[in-house]
């Protein structure tokens, strides 16, 4: 992931008060590069192509014992170096781990920004992870009394559109205005509502475990 210019993030501010200016609800945008480093994939991997070095060499030469164990260890380190690249290590986990651990990881960030702690239960959080392909809508419990969990879909299929597409910025600014508008719509704004949370993008040193 290409880190957020300040101007990207600036129209995403923007975007978000907006949005909240229509409502009682309260919007977080948080993206992250990846949820998880998956590390233990790429050794496991690598375990597994040295542990089939030994048996057909076995059956086919007549190596000693030491050489194939020397091969194995060579195999073994060889590509658990080659396995750590970043893009190898994604393909090599599985899709569905990879989509468990974006969703743990929204789940953590919707407890982490206090979402579910806002007057009247309305927080939303807008999550996207890049490396995982993922992108998450997730309604406190007010907001889900009202809003059916299948109405986010729309809002999910057309941020990762635009993300895919490469206008990241546009597919957030968009997703932040239906979201805003579907807020609106059952929770309008009252006189003594308070910007409880910021409205700035959120975006998540994962890098360093990644």
């Amino acid at each position: 992931m290409d880190p957020f210019t300040r101007k990207e993030q600036a129209v995403i501010e923007e975007a978000i008060t907006r949005a909240e200016a229509k409502t009682s609800g309260e919007i977080v945008v948080v993206v992250t590069g990846s949820s998880d480093g998956y590390r233990s994939f790429a050794i496991l991997w690598a375990a597994l192509l040295a542990l089939a070095v030994p048996l057909p060499l076995i059956w086919a030469t007549k190596w000693p014992v030491e050489h194939i164990y020397l091969l194995q260890l060579a195999t073994f380190l060889f590509f658990g170096i080659l396995f750590q690249w970043e893009p190898v290590r994604y393909a090599l986990a599985p899709k569905c781990v990879m989509r468990a651990r974006a969703h743990q990881k929204a789940i953590e960030q919707f407890l982490a920004q206090s979402l579910h702690t806002t007057k009247g239960r309305t927080g939303v959080l807008i999550f996207v992870s890049f490396a995982e392909h993922f992108a998450e809508v997730i309604a406190d419990e007010g907001i889900y009394r009202k809003v059916s969990p299948e109405i986010w879909n729309d809002l999910i299929v057309e941020l990762t559109g635009h993300i895919a597409a490469g206008q990241r910025s546009e597919g957030f600014i968009k997703a932040i205005e239906r979201c805003g508008k579907i807020l609106a719509e059952h929770f309008p704004p009252g006189a003594s509502d308070a910007d409880e949370l910021p409205n700035h993008l959120i975006v998540l040193d994962a890098f360093r475990d990644a």
